[in-house]
């Protein structure tokens, strides 16, 4: 092959394989086979402060004259601990501070204060519309507070499972599904009186271990799911149609009908993991996913998000698979840097903008290699 020729195509092919994808999941991931542009990701169990998690600590008081209980909340940082394991290369055993390592959100007895002191977290990220998003959670055994993980933009545009620590026994371990709406409000604050709420008993203790609980959300419906396994599905008025955030957060208000108690004593919620997939409905993330995927035919452009077959209670089945632990599997997602184990999106990806400056400089020495030789 002729010298001219030969350096062509090498040039050539230097210049298509820049133009290719540099990236996996750079289109999204799907979930039940919907694609999904963002992500969200926490490790909780390797987590050693709640700086830059993207998760912000939720502080706020309500008094007991408008709780809807005897008691009044006071939602405060102290009530937010993080107790990562001792390694970061184990997913089982007791954190730093001993107990079950994860994030504990905690509910606490009040004592002469007509306020229970309670924690709550929500994402930093408001633009979540429609996703699957799960949470691993081990619930407290302590009678008197609810638990719950659920997507909220007002009291009446809520997604939520929660746990009624007072209804855990022997023979009962529900989780209630409810869908918060302008119906539940005009019942007074109780949709237990509308057709969005649905208990299911569930086949396991929350209490006893780690459970992943998760709701796919789409336009005209939520699935609820644990460890894997179809709840129930619920539609009508009741699902959101606007954009919100995930929260977490135990609660009591003495309230004799719901959360029960004060807890005599600390109850803890432990967290270790939350994962979301998701649609943004902000126009600068929408303008990023069109810019980054190119194909959304070509290999590897979509990545499928992966199902646990166990409950994450073992240092095997709570090693769990993380798209932002991988290389080259978050480019352009805004990634948390709370725990050791996320990869930054831009330390180990090439980004669009650098991908089109190598594709320019090969053309610039294309040009100029054919006008030596010519």
């Amino acid at each position: 092959m002729p010298l001219l020729t030969r350096s062509i195509s090498l040039l050539s092919t230097a210049i298509l394989f820049a133009t290719l994808a540099w990236a996996d999941c750079e289109c999204g991931y799907t979930a039940n086979g919907t694609l999904y542009t963002d992500l969200t990701e926490t490790d909780f169990l390797h987590t050693k402060s709640l700086n830059e998690s993207g998760w912000i600590t939720q502080v706020y008081a309500v008094e007991r004259e408008t709780s809807r209980g005897p008691f009044g909340k006071d939602a405060s940082a102290k009530q937010i601990v993080t107790n990562p394991l001792k390694s970061r290369f184990d997913w089982a055993g007791d954190g730093v501070n001993g107990g079950d390592a994860g994030l504990q959100i905690i509910t606490s007895n009040p004592g002469k204060s007509e306020l229970i002191p309670m924690g709550e977290i929500g994402t930093n990220r408001t633009d979540m519309l429609y996703g699957s998003f799960r949470a691993a959670i081990k619930l407290t055994g302590q009678e008197g507070t609810c638990g719950a993980f659920f997507w909220y933009l007002d009291d009446s545009r809520e997604i939520d499972m929660e746990f009624l620590s007072s209804q855990f026994n022997e023979t009962s371990h529900p989780v209630n599904l409810v869908l918060q709406s302008q119906a539940s409000i005009d019942a007074g604050y109780d949709a237990g009186n509308t057709d969005a709420f649905q208990t299911h008993q569930l086949p396991f203790d929350p209490s006893e271990g780690f459970n992943e609980y998760r709701f796919d959300w789409f336009e005209d419906r939520v699935d609820f799911y644990a460890n894997g396994v179809f709840l129930k599905s619920m539609s009508g008025e009741g699902v959101p149609k606007d954009p919100g955030h995930l929260m977490l957060s135990q609660w009591s208000n003495g309230d004799p009908k719901w959360s029960g108690g004060p807890p005599t004593q600390d109850a803890v919620m432990t967290v270790s993991y939350v994962k979301g997939y998701f649609n943004s409905s902000d126009t600068q993330r929408q303008s990023d996913w069109e810019n980054r995927c190119k194909d959304i035919t070509a290999p590897n452009a979509t990545c499928e998000v992966p199902e646990i077959t166990a409950p994450p209670q073992t240092n095997e089945t709570a090693n769990t698979f993380f798209f932002s632990q991988q290389q080259n599997m978050t480019v352009n997602q805004t990634l948390s840097r709370g725990n050791p184990n996320t990869i930054a999106s831009g330390a180990c990806s090439i980004h669009a903008s650098v991908q089109s400056i190598l594709t320019a400089a090969l053309l610039s020495s294309l040009v100029l290699f054919m006008n030596w030789c010519s």
